[in-house]
């Protein structure tokens, strides 16, 4: 079964020194974040004389701001990220495929980015209402992240023009998807296995059954424009720790296990994408089976 959360017993010197280094990163990188938002909204005036140009400076600032994050809790929190699997090139459009267990997740994606030096290019599925909100959300805005409130037939449009921005200004772009939809707990896995029985699909244990419409709306929508599909599969060690906890330095080690799949062993047809998805997931289902019981993934080629 998936991983409890962490449970937070360390003695009082210790805690303090974990609460410390918390409180360290929200009175540092809050108040970088909104300086960041300020810089954006005033780009936005610049937008009708040189597009091109704003869409590089905001993601020269994401990556700047992500690349703090990522390097805070590497130097601060001695957090460290495992990867394993196949390596991936640098300069490639690529579609990111990930299990979803915590918060946390999204920052240890920050370590794969930085690694490849793509942060700046990544871009999120997230919840319509988030746009509104300062910080992370007016940040994703400028973007060109893709909102969506979950009712197929408001989001299919939003997404189809924003990645016709994408592949009409040929940006470069990794997209990450959560395919799950939600984060993995023990209810909703029940629920999703009870689903699975009822469509016929593979009872998985330690992941949910992604959706698919998302995914085969990103494939058709990048087209060519897309290279690869990467499959990756997070696995933390002992318990999954909330956003919180790892900013705090309180998950020292954390796998990634990546597998490469170029964009032409991936399927065209919406039909046989979405069943190629579900098979992805069930493969990460095994993954981490393995992952629960020696500690490692199987693959230990370094990335």
């Amino acid at each position: 079964m998936p991983l409890c959360y962490i449970k937070e017993d360390s003695p009082w010197p210790a805690r303090v020194k974990e609460n410390a280094i918390g409180w360290l990163a929200l009175v540092t990188l809050v108040p970088l974040l909104l300086w960041t938002n300020l810089i954006q909204t005033l780009s936005a005036l610049a937008i009708p004389l040189a597009p091109n140009r704003v869409r590089r400076l905001n993601r020269w600032l994401a990556n700047l701001w992500w690349t703090l994050c990522a390097q805070y809790t590497r130097h601060f929190g001695k957090v460290e990220v495992r990867v394993s699997g196949h390596d991936v090139p640098e300069d490639e459009n690529a579609i990111l495929l990930c299990n979803h267990q915590s918060m946390s997740d999204i920052t240890v994606l920050f370590e794969l980015g930085l690694r490849k030096g793509r942060l700046g290019d990544l871009k999120w599925f997230v919840k319509d209402v988030l746009k509104w909100v300062p910080g992370i959300g007016w940040g994703m805005l400028f973007l060109d992240c893709l909102f969506v409130k979950r009712n197929w037939t408001q989001d299919k449009a939003s997404i189809a023009a924003t990645f016709k921005r994408i592949v009409d200004n040929k940006v470069p772009v990794w997209v990450v998807s959560f395919a799950e939809g939600t984060r993995m707990t023990p209810a909703k896995g029940a629920s999703s296995r009870e689903f699975a029985a009822s469509r016929g699909y593979p009872q998985l244990q330690h992941v949910l059954l992604p959706r698919t419409k998302g995914v085969v709306a990103t494939v058709e929508g990048l087209g060519d424009h897309l290279d690869a599909i990467y499959d990756l599969t997070i696995g933390y060690t002992k318990a999954i720790p909330t956003l919180w906890q790892w900013t705090k330095g309180l998950a020292p080690v954390v796998h990634l296990h990546v597998r490469r799949w170029p964009r032409e062993e991936v399927p065209t047809e919406a039909e046989a994408l979405a069943s190629w998805l579900v098979q992805r997931y069930a493969d990460k289902d095994q993954l981490l089976a393995g992952f629960y019981e020696s500690g490692e993934f199987a693959s230990s080629e370094s990335s």
